[in-house]
């Protein structure tokens, strides 16, 4: 086999914590390919931090994130950009993750030079277009676009079947998440907030970022945290902000000067994985920490009325309980007040992988080349 040109695409630090492990792997094959990392910095602040706790150095930085830019600018920025890079580099196989802005202009950018499109963590579906807003449907569209369909679990490989997918195509791999986790377990982090989650106390990691859940879903999620937080003295609740400016907002307004309540700035991703192993429980909205959590045994309250990883659910690792106050705070009530309940959660198998996926991935793009 002739060595091969992969390019892999992302902007984002989720993309990025997922991504890194098979840029890794890619590394060590480097006698059969030549991996381009190429950035769009849809997160400019995030995805740095992720770059250097993976010791990734991009080959080409699109720098494409502008304030309050909207997502259309976003897709124009990041086609145009990669439209040059791909004429002048000619990939073999251009490789996405997920669900964001960046990975379906990739994909369709991609697509229009003609290139192989693998897509890393297909196969998700709420199949409700709208939520989560614009994941969902950028997930649908970069399956309609790509080649390989690395899906992490049986039930997302039967929703492309279901789509009418090629079967030979898609490949049960496990999530690239439980990978970094891996990576992140064996670093020495020292922080002072470390040093602030004693174990005297409770400890429950709240983030909250959607684009659906800004206004009157975050509001009362947060009055909801801090009603549980006034009732039990134990509790003591730990924020990563988002940097967006409607988050920023909201959160000074409903839980700034609080006791108990630790608002900081975004983790680097080893930090962020040793203060998920210190919590007793997870609010979020995201989806990477559905798959993250569990991995430390750590129970998930989803803050979103559907889910795209029903596998979770299915486990008992997550529980989703909307954005409505008294909801919510019934919900953490009761993983404080039932240990059974709790024990169950917590207990509970991860349905997300064994930290071997992007070796998977990888093998598989060796054998297609191999063959063909």
């Amino acid at each position: 086999m002739d060595r091969k040109k992969i390019a892999v695409v992302f902007g984002t630090r989720p993309e990025a914590i997922k991504m890194a492990p098979v840029i890794k792997e890619l590394e060590k094959n480097n006698h059969n390919f030549e991996t381009q990392v190429i950035v769009t910095a849809q997160h400019r602040e995030m995805l740095d931090q992720v770059l250097k706790v993976f010791k990734i150095k991009p080959t080409y930085d699109l720098n494409v994130m502008k304030k309050n830019q909207s997502l259309s600018e976003i897709t124009i920025s990041v086609m145009k950009g990669l439209e040059d890079i791909f004429l002048k580099e000619l990939p073999d196989i251009v490789l996405v993750h997920g669900d964001t802005t960046t990975s379906f202009a990739a994909a369709l950018a991609a697509y229009y030079q003609q290139i192989p499109i693998g897509h890393v963590e297909a196969g998700l579906r709420t199949y409700d277009k709208y939520f989560p807003f614009p994941e969902e449907a950028n997930r649908q569209l970069i399956d309609n676009l790509a080649d390989f369909f690395f899906v992490p679990t049986e039930l997302t490989k039967k929703n492309l079947l279901n789509e009418n997918k090629p079967e030979t195509n898609i490949f049960v791999t496990g999530n690239t998440a439980i990978d970094a986790i891996m990576y992140t377990k064996t670093l020495e982090v020292e922080h002072p907030l470390l040093d602030k989650m004693t174990p005297d106390k409770k400890w429950i990691l709240l983030t909250m970022h959607r684009r659906e859940n800004h206004g009157e879903p975050m509001r009362n999620v947060f009055k909801a945290v801090k009603r549980i937080v006034d009732e039990h003295k134990d509790l003591a609740v730990v924020m990563p902000v988002h940097l967006s400016p409607a988050v920023q907002k909201l959160v000074k307004e409903l839980l700034g000067n609080q006791d108990r309540i630790l608002l900081v700035k975004p983790l680097e991703v080893d930090l962020f994985h040793k203060v998920i192993a210190r919590a007793y429980m997870v609010l979020t909205d995201s989806g990477g920490l559905q798959e993250e959590a569990p991995a430390f045994d750590i129970p998930v309250l989803v803050l979103r009325d559907k889910t795209e990883r029903p596998e979770g659910l299915e486990a008992g690792t997550l529980k989703v309980v909307g954005t409505e106050q008294e909801m919510v705070f019934h919900s953490i009530n009761g993983l404080l007040n039932d240990q059974k309940l709790y024990d169950k959660m917590s207990k509970a198998i991860n349905p997300y992988g064994d930290g071997t996926a992007s070796r998977r991935i990888v093998k598989k793009i060796h054998e297609y080349f191999s063959n063909n």
